[in-house]
């Protein structure tokens, strides 16, 4: 048999298939149906890259399917994908993790020749005599996996490359995912492979280099919270080492969450033009994949209250612009995080205008206000169907509505002043 000395693989993990963009379908049907998708293209994209490069094998470390998709033909899909691989001489490791664990199908697929899926009762290897490897590997037998599986996985094979793949929050980098398979990064580093393909945490990073220690990240964002790039790591080894170990693209549609500064901005023209060039950047990042985009205004701007007063109409400005682009970008969310542009002090202001200021905070903060509101929200609350959640959305709002409308009234007094004094 002839030992190859160089080879590539490609490691990715939390495919999630099939897993809807949340956010998307409840308000931009449009768009929704635009990018339905995605996490199918992504995957894709994959399939085609390991082709392309002309991996040895692909390792896909956990969460191929989504816990709570029930449609068979989302497998049926995978495994058209693991064929295609199968045909280019491309092998396929895998784990289940813990949404695999949960999804009623995903252990009951029969897959191509080429592909391994490791059991879950414990950690198993597989040779690779012709390239000199190992990989080890452990899939979850259900959702909650409170163990550390990491102690159970075999000791290195000497002379020879040895891979481990593992689903797992490892400490310090689990951030808002769940803890399932906790380890910690000290652990892998002494175990003594060569490379350890993680999954589970859906932001890439390299947590460790010689021994590598990866996160290649989800391939496809699903929410505000996965922005930037997603995709795979390509892994090159010549000899029993790591030559290269790079991240690639895969995704469809990009998440981004910009703040843009309207500080100093005259007018909302010059708001949208601030907008604009920031856009401009945000384009050539994104290639030519469709943007999700969460836009937040902040600063303290002379145009706070008419912005308030008028934030439907903002958007509609907002939505008006990105219809101009070449590029297909869905305003996401708009949030107005912007202040008036200065706070008056606690002395009456003698000036008209300071008196009308005063006056508005004294009704805000009179019982009749609050009485005012009360009575609003008893008349909705009766079209409204039972819930905790409904009650912890009036709380919320008897609590801010005096302020935010103190806020906008005041905002507006402010900004006529500022404008009779401008001449």
């Amino acid at each position: 048999m002839t030992v190859i000395s160089a080879f590539k693989f490609l490691h990715a993990a939390d495919l999630h298939l099939d897993s809807p963009l949340l956010g998307l379908s409840g308000k931009s049907m449009d768009f929704a149906a635009a990018v339905e998708h995605a996490s199918r293209r992504a995957f894709d994209n994959l399939v085609a890259l390991a082709i392309a490069e002309q991996c040895r094998f692909v390792i896909l470390a956990g969460d191929v399917f989504d816990g709570d998709l029930r449609d068979f033909k989302t497998g049926l899909y995978f495994l058209s994908g693991m064929r295609r691989l199968r045909d280019a001489d491309i092998k396929v490791f895998l784990i289940a993790g813990n949404h695999d664990a949960e999804n009623r199908f995903a252990d009951k697929l029969g897959y191509s020749d080429n592909v391994h899926r490791f059991a879950h009762r414990k950690a198993e290897t597989v040779v690779l005599d012709d390239i000199e490897t190992v990989i080890h590997g452990r899939s979850f037998g259900q959702r909650d996996v409170s163990e550390n599986l990491a102690l159970g996985y075999p000791a290195p094979v000497g002379n020879v490359f040895n891979i481990g793949i593992l689903h797992t929050a490892c400490a310090g980098s689990e951030g808002h995912h769940a803890l399932y398979a906790p380890c910690s990064l000290e652990q892998l580093i002494n175990h003594g492979y060569h490379y350890w393909a993680l999954g589970h945490v859906h932001t890439r990073a390299e947590l460790n280099l010689h021994p590598h220690v990866i996160y290649p990240g989800n391939l496809q964002g699903r929410n505000p919270r996965e922005t930037g790039p997603k995709g795979a790591t390509l892994v090159e080894v010549v000899d029993g080492t790591i030559v290269s170990c790079v991240h690639r693209d895969l995704d469809e549609v990009r998440w981004v969450s910009e703040t843009i500064d309207v500080s100093g901005a005259a007018d909302r023209r010059e708001i949208l033009e601030r907008l604009r060039a920031r856009l401009d950047v945000i384009g050539v990042e994104a290639g030519d994949r469709s943007v999700a985009l969460r836009l937040r205004l902040s600063g303290r701007s002379v145009l706070h209250g008419g912005l308030l007063v008028d934030r439907f109409g903002l958007r509609d400005d907002v939505e008006a612009l990105l219809a101009t682009l070449s590029s297909p970008v869905w305003l996401e969310k708009l949030d107005l995080g912007t202040q008036p542009l200065a706070t008056r002090g606690e002395a009456m202001d003698p000036t008209v205008a300071g008196q009308l200021e005063g006056e508005i905070r004294r009704l805000g903060a009179a019982p009749e206000a609050a009485k005012l509101i009360d009575d609003y929200l008893a008349e909705i609350r009766v079209k409204m169907p039972a819930g905790s959640r409904t009650d912890e959305l009036f709380d919320l709002v008897r609590a801010e509505a005096g302020g935010r409308a103190v806020e906008i009234a005041v905002s507006l007094v402010s900004e006529a002043e500022d404008a009779r004094a401008a001449g």
